[in-house]
């Protein structure tokens, strides 16, 4: 199904998704600083911290390897946050990766403290390698919650890690509420299995049993662009191609990228 699909679709479907966002009062930015990153998310009321794999003095998060996505509202307060990442798992696969503590750590022998573990029992782990995106930190401001929201979450993420990666699978650890509430299917993923992350990090307060929720690339793709279906006017979404343009072909350096639609 990739070769069917152009960049220029993609983008299409991501600006879809950003109007959305826009017409409910999110405003979408997106960079590669993780360590302004965890300066915004640390002062999120109601945020959990954010996990080792998307901190910079913990993990290996160059320009193109990784990009977060910041959401604010109409006065510029942060009502969202969610990050992205890419791992070369070709010669080896995400039970594995899950398991030797490497998904949190560039190296866990420095990082990780006393009496930390981690294991991956969900079956389907063996089978996942290549390139492989993780989608986490999702966080959505409760006066936010209940609009509808959670399959723009699911778009805008899906939409960009094609656009820079087309990886051969995305995943995401929830817990169990997620899955017993829906939010997961609402986000776009069609596969889970439990005990995907049993992490415990006592020195960062650490101590999960989550699901293990995926994609392959083509169930991405099939979801990206059952979902979008909507025109955008034609200067906004040349600008968001740009956009787009200018991140993948980014090598160095820190920047920001701002949608601007319409």
């Amino acid at each position: 199904m990739q070769s069917k699909v152009t960049t220029l679709e993609v983008a299409r479907c991501i600006c879809a998704a950003d109007e959305f966002g826009r017409k409910m009062g999110l405003h979408i930015t997106m960079g590669d600083d993780f360590e302004a990153y965890v300066g915004i998310t640390s002062r999120l009321p109601g945020k959990s911290p954010t996990y080792p794999s998307f901190r910079s003095d913990c993990s290996d998060l160059p320009p193109g390897k990784a990009f977060w996505i910041v959401g604010r509202d109409r006065e510029g307060r942060v009502a969202h946050v969610q990050a992205l990442r890419l791992d070369h798992l070709s010669n080896t696969d995400l039970a594995e990766h899950l398991g030797s503590l490497r998904a949190w750590f560039a190296d866990p022998n420095l990082k990780v403290g006393p009496g930390s573990s981690s294991r991956c029992d969900a079956p389907t782990a063996r089978s996942i390698t290549g390139l492989v995106a993780y989608h986490g930190d999702i966080w959505l401001r409760e006066d936010f919650r209940g609009r509808g929201l959670s399959t723009f979450i699911g778009h805008i993420a899906f939409g960009l890690a094609w656009a820079n990666w087309a990886p051969d699978f995305i995943y995401v650890l929830v817990a169990g509420w997620h899955i017993e509430k829906g939010v997961v299917d609402r986000y776009g993923y069609l596969h889970c299995e439990p005990h995907g992350s049993v992490l415990h990090l006592p020195a960062h307060g650490i101590d999960d049993d989550d699901w293990l929720i995926w994609l392959t690339r083509d169930e991405l793709l099939k979801t990206l662009l059952h979902h979008c279906g909507r025109q955008i006017p034609g200067m906004g979404f040349a600008l968001v191609f740009k956009s787009l343009q200018s991140y993948m072909g980014a090598k160095n350096g820190r920047h920001k990228i701002e949608f601007q639609l319409g």
